[in-house]
């Protein structure tokens, strides 16, 4: 990985953090603002609570070394939650308020496009590599060298 392609990734996974940290304390906290956004949006009070919890787990997923099955969910989580969040803007009537999650989405796509190999479920693998179970499998069976050995009843008898 290039140092670039590495500094994009933690400043996008920073901001992306750091926007739902302060969304994640303000929902928790239940602070006057976050809750009459809410409410604008036609969300009920109690939703704050599970937004706050999700989006600080969330972010711990996001930022602890590892785990990298359930860093795959906390980006689907963050991405639906933004999404919705533009989503329930737009039928709010807020206008081109709806599209200011759009940035965060975008940020947290760069995010999950330049995070490293060993930060991801699912590691590329090399051109010639094979399963752990090929390789067991083929240690036990030596290679068939001609038809005549693997399929000895069949073998043709010569006229």
């Amino acid at each position: 990985m290039t140092k670039a392609k590495a500094t994009t990734y933690w400043i996008a996974t920073l901001f992306v953090a750091g926007i739902m940290t302060i969304s994640g304390v303000l929902a928790l906290t239940h602070s006057s603002g976050m809750m009459t956004a809410l409410a604008h949006l036609g969300y009920p009070p109690y939703f704050s609570d599970l937004l706050g919890v999700a989006k600080l787990v969330g972010v711990c997923v996001l930022l602890v070394p590892g785990i990298p099955r359930l860093k795959e969910w906390a980006y689907v989580g963050f991405g639906i939650t933004i999404l919705s969040a533009s989503y329930s803007h737009l039928l709010s009537g807020d206008g081109l308020l709806a599209l200011e999650p759009l940035v965060t989405f975008a940020a947290l796509v760069l995010s999950y496009t330049t995070c490293p190999p060993n930060r991801t479920f699912f590691h590329p693998a090399p051109q010639d590599a094979i399963s752990r179970r090929d390789a067991a499998y083929a240690d036990d069976h030596p290679p068939i060298v001609s038809v005549d050995q693997a399929y000895p009843a069949m073998r043709r008898s010569k006229p």
